[in-house]
């Protein structure tokens, strides 16, 4: 008795199953990048290429691009609210993917200020700010210590609060300054909003750290207010006199 043939077409072992068309993508993306490095990528690509480790078997360049169009940019993609990312079947394992890569880009940029004089490595601080806060949902009030050589001693949150408002208590910030033996205060809080313009209750509330801290001899250098696109200096603005 003959065998039966073997079966043909899609369910064939013989290579003649049509293969999507992203077979063999994600390794000449590889490729491109041991040759070339990840400089010359765009945002869509750099993102297709992280989401390759945390999503399998499909394509991630259209789930790159949508996630790019809705937040606007890496630092909004990697921020938002698992709520948010869920309406794009995002899963755990890719959220806790993208908030470690936030973390990584916070470090670094902390790597860069840390132990060194602030005052002279000011674009790197307000780079480091900007990792740090500049996508926060809420309002968060940060406070840097410097030693008497401009170091940067610590880097602590001082309060967190809602979308527009972090309450500050002058007492507290000239208390823990003095715990840390701190010369002087570099003051940052972000704007939720986007806009990095100083309100009038940040003005006043700055006069007050300013009196308090005065008084015990310790310097404010500056306040910083970060929003997504910008900052505002408060000694460039003319605000600390």
């Amino acid at each position: 008795m003959e065998a039966a043939p073997a079966p043909t077409g899609h369910n064939s072992g013989d290579g003649d199953t049509p293969k999507p068309h992203y077979h063999g993508h994600r390794g000449r993306v590889r490729e491109r990048v041991l040759k070339s490095g990840t400089e010359p990528l765009a945002d869509y690509e750099l993102l297709e290429l992280m989401l390759f480790y945390s999503i399998e078997r499909i394509d991630t360049k259209p789930l790159a691009k949508r996630l790019l169009e809705r937040f606007g940019t890496l630092g909004d993609v990697f921020a938002a609210e698992p709520e948010q990312l869920r309406e794009f079947e995002i899963d755990q394992r890719t959220l806790i993917h993208f908030k470690a890569m936030r973390e990584v880009g916070r470090r670094l940029a902390e790597r860069k200020v840390k132990d060194m004089p602030v005052l002279t490595n000011w674009q790197q601080l307000i780079d480091y700010c900007h990792a740090a806060l500049a996508h926060e949902k809420t309002e968060q009030f940060r406070i840097l210590f410097l030693d008497s050589k401009n170091v940067l001693i610590a880097d602590e949150v001082q309060q967190r609060g809602t979308i527009d408002h972090a309450p500050v208590y002058p007492r507290e910030v000239v208390k823990r300054a003095l715990a840390l033996n701190a010369a002087a205060l570099i003051l940052v809080h972000n704007h939720p909003s986007g806009d990095p313009k100083p309100s009038r209750d940040d003005i006043e509330m700055t006069r007050e750290i300013k009196a308090a801290a005065g008084a015990l001899g310790i310097s404010i250098h500056d306040h910083l207010v970060i929003g997504r696109k910008g900052h505002a200096s408060f000694r460039s603005l003319g605000l600390l006199t």
